[in-house]
């Protein structure tokens, strides 16, 4: 079976994000000033083949854990689908 796999990878919120705080800044300059906070991560779309869910998620698991996701600087979150 195919499954798709929908990764988000963020900076851990205890650290500082240099791209959210500059588009942070850029959007008051924009005169939206009612947007606050804005923290730049990235979305990562994969496709596993297993044999069920589960393990294809355990593989997306692993897959952040090892490569997408510098796991002392950010956190991931991820859903598993059949394509």
């Amino acid at each position: 079976m195919k499954f798709k796999a929908e990764i988000d990878v963020m900076p851990l919120d205890a650290l500082l994000d240099p791209q959210g705080k500059a588009v942070t800044q850029a959007m008051g300059n924009l005169g939206l000033n009612e947007i606050s906070n804005v923290r730049i991560g990235k979305h990562i779309r994969l496709f596993i083949e297993a044999d069920s869910k589960a393990t294809a998620e355990k593989k997306a698991d692993e897959a952040c854990k090892k490569l997408l996701a510098n796991q002392i600087m950010e956190g991931y979150s991820f859903t598993v689908v059949e394509a």
